[in-house]
């Protein structure tokens, strides 16, 4: 495969990409050119929403074509376009031979949450330090323990102490890979419901509770009955608002809500929006992100 590398500004990268797409290209990615100086843009974004900018200032654009002739044919044709006025060719390359499998698995190494608390993927030796671990591999479901959201309320979950949820019920909605559930297993909690629009995620969360020798109900929202001790959310902050009353609805009194996906920006307004059933507040926070938390 070859590589077909391109500059553009901000205002070319959208047209340049749907060229590239039309152009057979197999992938097609943008990079910020400034990257690690002083002149890196901060662009968040939150996953099923639009970009809040389709690229940078200086956008470095990068095609995968399946063989060199299709990338040089795409950078002709693309270069006697009117809107490549301003785009420059960077260059056609080779992609190196890769062990692809291999290459993978190194970029996801044990993730610490506490020093005694941690997930390491099925290919590594856990740290000599763990006393407790989930075996978690990234898969088709979000939540592998490498976003600040996911090790926050991991961390929430261990500092509660071992076996401190060995009487509670416990709620993970929006479970993805069920990695906050099988963390609650973890501390003891064996009245379980961790639930998922996304029937994918769903079966992720049976597969890995089963891998991890914990025990747990997992299902589509419907799933999720009654009143429990604990309930977790990390999903996002706008669908977290709309929740807002439902997810209240199921903490039993003097149970624990624990909120996800949260910006450090959005803090006021996820306040507002659970006011009339909680009182939250920011209990941690990491790389811009928080976790909020209510005792109801």
């Amino acid at each position: 495969m070859f590589e077909l590398r391109l500059m553009a500004p901000e205002d070319r990268v959208e047209m340049l990409s749907d060229a590239l797409d039309a152009l057979d290209a197999l992938s097609v990615s943008v990079e910020d050119a400034d990257a690690q100086t002083d002149a890196e843009q901060a662009l968040f974004g939150e996953p099923g929403m639009p970009p809040p900018k389709e690229g940078w200032q200086r956008s470095r654009v990068i095609a995968l074509f399946a063989d060199e002739a299709l990338a040089k044919e795409a950078a002709s044709v693309l270069a006697l376009q009117d809107f490549f006025e301003g785009c420059a060719l960077l260059g056609v390359a080779p992609v190196p031979d890769q062990d692809w499998v291999r290459l993978t698995q190194s970029q996801f190494a044990p993730v610490e949450i506490t020093p005694e608390f941690w997930i390491v993927p099925t290919w590594h030796e856990p740290p000599e330090q763990a006393r407790q671990l989930i075996r978690l591999d990234p898969g088709l479901a979000f939540g592998t323990g490498t976003h600040p959201t996911t090790r926050m309320c991991l961390r929430w979950i261990a500092k509660q102490g071992e076996g401190a949820f060995s009487d509670q019920r416990v709620l993970d909605y929006g479970c993805g890979s069920g990695i906050l559930a099988i963390g609650a297993a973890k501390f003891g909690a064996i009245d379980i419901d961790a639930v998922d629009i996304d029937e994918a995620a769903v079966s992720s969360t049976r597969l890995n509770a089963e891998a991890n020798g914990v025990r747990l109900n997992a299902g589509l929202p419907e799933a999720a009955k009654g009143n429990y001790n604990t309930v977790l959310a990390n999903i996002l902050a706008t669908p977290l608002k709309v929740l807002a009353p439902l997810l209240r609805s199921h903490v039993a009194p003097g149970g624990s809500l624990v909120l996800a996906g949260i910006l450090e920006r959005q803090a006021d307004e996820l306040k507002q929006a659970y006011a009339p059933y909680a009182a939250l507040e920011v209990s941690d926070s990491e790389d811009g992100w928080i976790l909020m938390t209510a005792r109801c």
